[in-house]
């Protein structure tokens, strides 16, 4: 099933009942962001905000359940779209006869019908052209009170090869610094950096256009992790099974699809200086610091008659990319495993793990060495490369089923034997690397281990015999264990002094039990909920560089340092983020006009749960001052 447009997909939300219409004014600085991260943490419905202060409604939580996802993509489930691709997968590899490879050819004819489509004349994309040049005209959003300014969230960003004509569709935020200017965010690891170097190297302006909405599908393709040579659209048409349109933009020679609801046209001049840009709460849960980014420039805005302003909202997960995040791990299973691992079995991507933190991976495991195999296969594989943390497991283990991914890990894995501990890229938001975009990475074997690999022999989960009694440092207020669990895991929650910790005398003064072969400590910081464990592992993922955070206990157990690192010892080097939650005013403001929303049940404000964990500063924790000064 396709949309043409927002308006149409809006529609079908509501005759669904899974979507309301919020008639009060609501302000798109701050407040729009504080109700939609209540609804999208309690499984709430899609949001249209009608009165935004400007001519255009906003839609946001568009994405949040697997069945919106799944009708933003065409399907009626993501497992849908997974099992048609995987028969496809199929069906055309090891086709070595040609009478096979011929009687394979409908099919493939079939999706090469798919092709974008080029249409002449203007597209409903353009049925208004705004006389002036104005993106304060657009609802766009201020998320987050440290936010450098208002951001463009779901930009669908144009972009085109100089000398290859390679075209691509990518997402990548934008503030909105004037009425025509905004930064372009594109990270050095993505297509549309690769696009404007390219274009710098000519001493050439680079052309960009940026649409919003259109069919919801297309917003999904631009965070898919397609290959540069295989057009974002071809994946959208195939999962809704029509051919997207295009027509020509107006002020420039790209082409955008003829049903968004704006394009916004414009170009990059690589001559110019670039400008510095945010910070920007993201989808970490921390504030990604201000940096240097290009100026995008615009010469022209169009939009719909009936055009939906899109917009959504990332911070502490879970939030709306969570869903986002599992429809890439149905769709492109099948391709991970033809070109990488064709063991794999499961792969999943924990809403905690902010998508390049933690991957887990179930295989079918036929020889010894062969979850080392895999990971080292992945942490060279595409985006892949920027994980940190991947666990491979043996099927039936499903890998999204964590007692049982936990109890494969305490089970089969050996400290000596089965962690890889390799460096590589990391994403740029990473903050907890000693280097920008680079920094450890652990691989971690939890795979049933074979006859050849054994050292010793298999060991059930030990139970830890542990009281707050046996801690004597005044730095840790508080101990937790997950005795209750059957895991032989401790959560100490660690206040760090004004003069700094050394956190390896920390781990070399712990007591006796916590040193105990199999068993696992995490320190994090004071204000944590130890017994929250979607909030440790958010933090274990988020807050460690494996290299330097982990140590390997003699005799078997590990620690993690969780902790954010000012007040560490020795100094971390680079500024680190705060986390990302609404100011007291603005929760406030939400819970007294609750009512007036009418968008159902009270919901407290999820900040509530990691206000706590913010320290001194802005955006950037000020160095040098606890959490009380």
């Amino acid at each position: 099933m396709s949309f043409n447009g927002l308006a149409q997909y809006v529609s079908n939300l509501e005759s669904l009942g899974d979507l309301y219409r919020v008639k009060c004014r609501v302000d798109p600085v701050l407040e729009i962001t504080e109700i939609a991260d209540r609804m999208v943490k309690n499984g709430g419905k899609a949001l249209l905000f009608e009165d935004t202060g400007t001519d255009f409604p906003i839609l946001i939580n568009a994405f949040a359940s697997d069945e919106r996802m799944a009708a933003a993509i065409g399907r009626k489930s993501l497992q849908e779209a997974g099992d048609e691709i995987l028969t496809l997968s199929e069906a055309m590899s090891g086709a070595h006869r040609l009478t096979t490879k011929l009687s394979r050819l409908p099919r493939l004819l079939k999706y090469l019908k798919l092709a974008p489509h080029r249409r002449r004349g203007r597209g409903e994309c353009q049925e208004v052209i705004a006389p002036v040049v104005d993106l304060n005209s657009l609802p766009v959003l201020k998320c987050w009170p440290h936010d450098g300014g208002r951001y463009i969230t779901l930009p669908l960003v144009h972009t085109r090869h100089p000398l290859t004509g390679k075209t691509n569709l990518g997402m990548y935020r934008m503030q909105v610094m004037g009425n025509d200017v905004t930064g372009m965010h594109w990270h050095r690891h993505h297509t549309g950096a690769r696009h404007y170097e390219a274009w710098k190297k000519e001493g050439r302006r680079m052309p960009v256009t940026v649409t919003l909405g259109g069919d919801p599908v297309y917003t999904y393709s631009a965070t898919a992790p397609m290959p540069e040579e295989i057009s974002e659209y071809l994946l959208a048409a195939f999962l809704r099974q029509t051919r997207v349109t295009l027509v020509k933009c107006l002020t420039n020679d790209l082409w955008v699809p003829a049903d968004s609801d704006f394009v916004i046209e414009g170009y990059v001049d690589p001559s110019e200086e670039p400008v510095r840009e945010g910070p920007f709460g993201d989808h970490t849960g921390f504030y990604s610091l201000a940096d240097l980014y290009p100026r995008f420039h615009v010469t022209c805005i169009t939009h719909r008659k009936n055009a939906v302003y899109p917009a959504t909202v990332v911070g502490v997960p879970p939030m709306e990319d969570r869903w986002i995040g599992k429809a890439t791990e149905k769709i492109f299973l099948a391709p991970v495993r033809l070109a990488v691992a064709p063991e794999i079995r499961d792969m999943h991507m924990p809403a905690e793990g902010v998508a390049h933190n933690l991957v887990i991976i179930s295989i079918d495991k036929t020889y010894p060495g062969q979850g080392m195999k895999v990971l080292s296969a992945l942490f060279g594989a595409g985006q892949m490369m920027l994980s940190k943390y991947i666990i491979v497991v043996s099927s039936p283990v499903p890998a999204n089923d964590y007692g049982k991914v936990a109890e494969a890990v305490f089970s089969n894995v050996r400290v000596n034997t089965d962690l890889l501990a390799t460096h590589g890229p990391l994403d740029v938001l990473d903050h907890s690397s000693d280097r920008f975009s680079m920094g450890g990475k652990l691989g971690i074997d939890a795979t049933v281990k074979l006859p050849e690999e054994r050292t010793v022999q298999a060991r059930s989960v030990p139970l830890l015999l542990f009281t707050d009694t046996e801690i004597t440092e005044e730095v840790i207020t508080g101990v937790k264990t997950m005795a209750e669990l059957s895991l032989p895991v401790v959560v100490l929650t660690i206040k760090k002094p004004p003069q700094g910790l050394d956190m390896k005398r920390l781990v070399a003064e712990l007591p006796a039990p916590l040193t105990a072969p199999g068993t696992v400590t995490i320190a994090v910081d004071d204000g944590a909920d130890p017994g929250d464990l979607s909030m440790i592992m958010w933090l274990v993922t988020g807050n460690s560089d494996p290299s330097r955070d982990m140590y390997r206990i003699e005799g078997g157990a590990l620690f993690f340092d969780a902790t954010s690192k000012p007040g560490s010892l020795p100094p971390f080097p680079r500024e680190w983020p705060n986390v990302v939650c609404s100011d007291r005013q603005t929760i406030d403001l939400v819970d007294r006009r609750w009512k007036e929303y009418n968008i159902g049940e009270f919901h407290n404000s999820p900040s509530l749960r990691v206000l706590p964990l913010l320290r001194p500063g802005l955006a950037s924790v000020e160095t040098g001052k606890t959490a009380t000064q």
